[in-house]
């Protein structure tokens, strides 16, 4: 039975690299995949998924314009897909996440959604949202604050290396610019 995924977390927990693993398992089974990311995150190549580990794969880009139903049963017209893979999956719409569940409703395929969860003033992304929301299966992706409690939150730091309180919610980085920690660590790194 298909299901709506959503694997969450803070920067830096891996969820790039369990979605590669992922995908790889299908694959080796004979198994056909369908991975996307959004066309705004380019860090590793326009088109790319990459894992600070040092592992990547080409991928279909999204933009806000997609409409993810029409694009997957146009793919599934070329051939069968067992699971479709998004990662970068914050940068969905709400109706790009409404899309993709009917993708699975109707057309009976898997997919597997990566992403944050809030962004740098703990707030969430419009497509976390949707997914908490409609996902059928949520699954925790965790890392560590510096303290080695579990991350809940990101703190944006500016060229300063003070933590930023104000700024757009999207603002493309890694680590030299984002950092995980607990919401203690964050709330003393935000000043809340």
């Amino acid at each position: 039975m298909a299901k709506l995924y959503f694997h969450y977390s803070t920067m830096n927990a891996g969820k790039s690299t369990a979605l590669l693993q992922a995908s790889h398992n299908y694959r080796e089974g004979g198994m056909q995949t369908l991975l996307l990311t959004a066309r705004l995150d380019d860090r590793a190549g326009p088109g790319r998924i990459a894992s600070r580990i040092g592992i990547g794969e080409a991928a279909e880009t999204f933009g806000p314009e997609d409409d993810m139903f029409a694009r997957l049963a146009a793919r599934f017209d070329k051939g069968p897909v067992a699971c479709v893979f998004v990662d970068e999956a914050q940068f969905l719409s709400k109706a790009q996440v409404w899309q993709l569940a009917r993708a699975v409703d109707d057309l009976g395929v898997p997919v597997m959604c990566y992403g944050l969860r809030v962004d740098f003033q703990g707030n969430l992304f419009p497509g976390s949202a949707a997914l908490l929301a409609w996902a059928d299966e949520m699954r925790e992706v965790r890392t560590i604050c510096h303290c080695g409690k579990k991350a809940t939150m990101v703190v944006r730091r500016g060229a300063d290396g003070q933590a930023l309180s104000d700024g757009d919610q999207v603002q493309i980085g890694g680590n030299e610019t984002y950092q995980s920690l607990c919401r203690r660590h964050w709330r003393a790194a935000v000043g809340a």
